[in-house]
């Protein structure tokens, strides 16, 4: 018996509304998608990348579950994360091995103990997908998005979305460190890694403005190696390049996160310790000299060099109140007449010089 003309229409009829609905769908998927790419390009520096990623990413597409893994050897994003002051998030996982570049895009279920592993502190994350993040032929990394519902990511659902946005997330990143490599190099010193006097120029400014607002002490340390030009004399540069090196490292040591450690030029370095009144930085700065004497400095082509170092301490006087353009330049003159009473005073010494 012949098909029904009337029901052979109906049913063409829903199968294109099923079309129309589909394609309305990806549409409105595609649209969603789009806009995630436009605000990961417009995001300026990795800290407000982070932000968008783990912030608006996961409302945008209601997901679950996000976390983001990236290879970091040199430790170079703890770094710049560190200069940033930006917060440990448990979302973000550094590794400290590269990562392959051939990883496929994965999309499934995933068991608790996966589940753990991918997100650390979500429970009942059911399904996920892990979005490979190469550049040149490098690993940078893995985006991971869970859901609780397990038909949500499976083999299939949008990978050629997903795909497209962790290609862009990639360059993202890619542009993100390099954004922050040039504005670190025109900060840092090369020799020693260490911030330069222009980054702490800036930073003494800000830490004077908030330790007004906030009423707490503010000290500061310059640090001078004692007899440097000896070493330059009668070893090379490249020795006294490697106690500059070897006392930058000792410094890193010994400071605090929310310390600032520069270089000022050639043997002369600089502290600020926040929230530190006169005594604290004073048991710091002390520290410090006996951890550089007692540490014998490795240098090429010599036997290892001992060296001391004298440190000038001042620190922010409630009772002394200065304009407020004058105070930084007053707290490094104090330190710096501090650093000469120990030379004068025969090395190896810690002064402290009120403002």
């Amino acid at each position: 018996m012949p098909a029904d003309p009337s029901q052979e229409v109906r049913r063409l009829r829903r199968q294109l509304r099923a079309f129309v609905s589909q394609a309305q769908e990806n549409e409105r998927k595609l649209q969603r998608f789009l806009q995630q790419e436009v605000d990961f390009m417009a995001a300026a520096g990795l800290g407000e990348l982070l932000e968008v990623l783990f912030t608006d990413y996961p409302r945008r597409f209601e997901l679950d579950a996000i976390s983001l893994r990236l290879a970091d050897p040199d430790h170079e994003i703890r770094r710049i994360l560190a200069d940033r002051d930006r917060p440990a998030d448990p979302r973000l996982l550094l590794v400290d091995h590269p990562l392959p570049a051939d990883a496929p895009l994965r999309l499934g279920p995933l068991d608790t103990a996966q589940a753990a592993e991918l997100f650390p502190g979500v429970s009942g994350i059911a399904s996920a997908a892990l979005l490979p993040l190469t550049r040149r032929r490098s690993g940078l990394g893995q985006l991971a998005i869970g859901s609780r519902r397990a038909e949500r990511f499976i083999t299939g659902t949008a990978s050629d979305f997903l795909a497209r946005l962790a290609s862009v997330l990639a360059v993202c990143i890619e542009n993100a460190l390099n954004h922050e490599r040039v504005r670190r190099l025109g900060l840092l010193d090369p020799l020693t890694g260490l911030h330069n006097r222009r980054y702490f120029d800036a930073r003494l400014r800000e830490a004077i403005a908030q330790a007004r607002r906030d009423a707490t002490p503010l000290s500061c340390l310059i640090l001078d190696i004692d007899h440097f030009k000896q070493v330059n004399d009668r070893h090379g540069h490249a020795a006294g390049d490697a106690v500059l090196q070897h006392l930058a490292g000792i410094l890193k040591r010994q400071m605090r996160l929310n310390d600032v450690l520069a270089r000022l030029g050639g043997e002369e370095f600089a502290v600020l310790l926040a929230a530190t009144d006169a005594a604290a930085a004073m048991d710091i700065a002390e520290r410090i000299r006996l951890a550089v004497a007692h540490g014998a400095c490795p240098a090429v082509g010599v036997a290892p060099l001992s060296v001391t170092v004298s440190i000038g301490c001042s620190s922010l006087d409630d009772n002394h109140q200065p304009p407020p353009e004058d105070t930084g330049a007053q707290l490094l003159d104090a330190a710096d007449r501090g650093l000469y009473e120990a030379k004068r005073a025969g090395r190896n010494q810690v002064v402290f010089q009120p403002m």
